[in-house]
């Protein structure tokens, strides 16, 4: 393997078959640093050849080699081992990721570490995959075996780079798949800082390639090639319909993990003090730049006033710095284009509901995209506000009534990834848990994620489930396999 990951002028490269590698045309994109709107780094940018040197070899890899012949432990060592490397150089990735992102590092630190026990999970699920035996008669064996499905093809958000990538590549390995893992242009450094261990920890080349790119030229030709068998994707809606249909050509397994509205519930008797920090923390948490944020706060009319003037109140000490600064609490946001969307739709929102706290740019600092966290209030559930995912510190408190009020305003999205119920009534609790269509749905929280648990959305908030056993499912095919345990010859006569 080349021992450097950028190329001599600098520009990281890509990662294909185990070397790291250029583009045919030199071709680079800039990553920037939000908190200044500084170039960090220059990166090679892959088209659709590129593309398909990073399939042909996954696929080489799969069909043939020493992962076509691993076994269910060495693929775990493989998994162990690179969850050490990454425990072992988490100061670095976590910086990376920070700076990058725009998150604060003390959350950055905490997706690192999530990252490595990504890895442990899947280390220890590669060694449990069962299959059985089916009862059939006396005279024949019936076997379901569970089989890799193949070459996949993992697309990844730049919220959580490197996480959302292990959620992907973990189970894809752990299972005995290869992959081609196309980061988010905005965020390629940590996964890229990842490959460099490849060889160190036991991964055969070709086993993982990454290529670095846009959706339109590189996202699109993983996703239409042949020789390509399945697809992770986390992203915009949008974006994983378009997947969908190009995925139809091939007929590939898709898992999507998609955009979201979530409702964040408060009746009147939950805990106030938790419940004020619930709000908040379900949508300031990563500067609102979560798929499961919960953007949408309903609060019964007992409270409705005062609890809008605490969260209010609270929301104005939240402290925004630079990323490095372990005292902050939100960073900017990851670019100038989610500057932009998130602004726009401030300025909507002003059109739509009165302004609680927030309601436009941090101006304490000349450069970076820091944007108040802001708070809408007195909206109505059908304003775009409240309606449409805008990935940024921005919250709509919508006022209800009754439990059934509560749950119709919750349900009344074409989203569905996540919710949150917060009462001191166990029993109306679940009743609400029950009827909620969310596939996450967090009593008296807001926002645990645990591998150990599945992860995916109703509706239009994706197919499919990440995490715990679910997650490594989605990479697996079940085979039958007939024995014939009779003397006889079978057949016509």
């Amino acid at each position: 393997m080349k021992s450097s990951m950028q190329s001599e002028s600098g520009a990281y490269q890509l990662y294909i078959d185990g070397q790291w590698v250029c583009n045919s045309d030199g071709k680079t994109f800039a990553v920037v640093d939000p908190s200044t709107e500084e170039t960090m780094a220059q990166v090679i940018e892959a088209g659709a050849a590129e593309v398909d040197l990073a399939v042909k070899a996954a696929r080489r890899a799969f069909d043939s080699g020493p992962w076509a012949a691993s076994t269910p432990m060495s693929r775990a060592r493989i998994l162990f081992n690179l969850a050490a490397k990454v425990r072992a150089e988490l100061a670095p990735l976590a910086e990376v990721e920070a700076i990058n992102t725009g998150k604060p590092i003390v959350e950055a630190e905490g997706d690192i570490d999530a990252v490595a026990e990504v890895f442990e999970y899947y280390g220890g699920l590669a060694t449990k995959i069962p299959g059985l035996v089916n009862p059939i008669s006396a005279n024949a064996l019936s076997l379901s075996l569970k089989e890799p499905i193949g070459v996949a093809g993992l697309i990844v958000p730049w919220n959580y780079p490197l996480l959302m990538a292990a959620w992907k590549l973990a189970p894809a390995l752990a299972a005995g798949c290869t992959c081609v893992l196309k980061p988010a242009e905005q965020t390629p450094l940590t996964a890229l800082m990842l490959a460099q261990w490849f060889e160190e920890v036991g991964l055969p080349p070709g086993v993982v390639n990454i290529v670095n790119g846009f959706g339109e030229s590189c996202g699109a030709p993983i996703v239409e090639h042949p020789l390509v068998d399945k697809i992770a994707f986390t992203g915009s809606t949008v974006v994983g319909k378009t997947i969908v249909k190009s995925a139809a050509d091939t007929l590939k397994r898709v898992t999507l993990e998609l955009g979201g509205k979530s409702p964040n519930i408060f009746f009147a008797d939950a805990d106030w003090e938790a419940s004020v920090d619930g709000a908040l923390f379900g949508i300031f948490i990563n500067q609102g730049e979560v798929c499961s944020a919960g953007s949408r706060i309903l609060v019964e009319k007992k409270i409705y006033k005062d609890f809008v003037e605490a969260i209010a109140a609270k929301a104005k000490t939240i402290r925004l710095g630079p990323p490095m600064d372990r005292e902050s609490k939100m960073g900017p946001v990851v670019s100038k284009e989610q500057y932009d969307r998130v602004s726009s739709y401030i300025e909507i929102g002003k059109t739509e509901a009165k302004v609680a706290s927030g309601g436009g740019r941090a101006l304490a600092f000349d450069k970076g995209y820091y944007i108040e966290p802001t708070i809408f209030y007195d909206a109505d559930n059908n304003a775009r506000i409240a309606r449409e995912e805008i990935f940024g510190p921005v919250a709509t408190v919508i006022p209800f009534d009754a439990e059934a009020d509560a749950i119709r305003i919750a349900n009344d999205t074409p989203y569905g990834l996540a919710a949150a119920v917060w009462s001191r009534d166990i029993y109306k609790a679940f009743r609400v848990v029950k009827q909620l269509r969310a596939g996450i749905v967090w009593v008296n929280h807001m926002q645990p994620t645990c591998v150990e648990a599945p992860w995916g959305g109703y509706k239009q908030s994706g197919v499919g489930r990440e995490l715990g056993p679910w997650g490594i499912e989605e990479y697996l095919e079940t085979k039958q396999v007939h024995i014939n345990l009779s003397e006889k010859p079978i057949g016509w006569y």
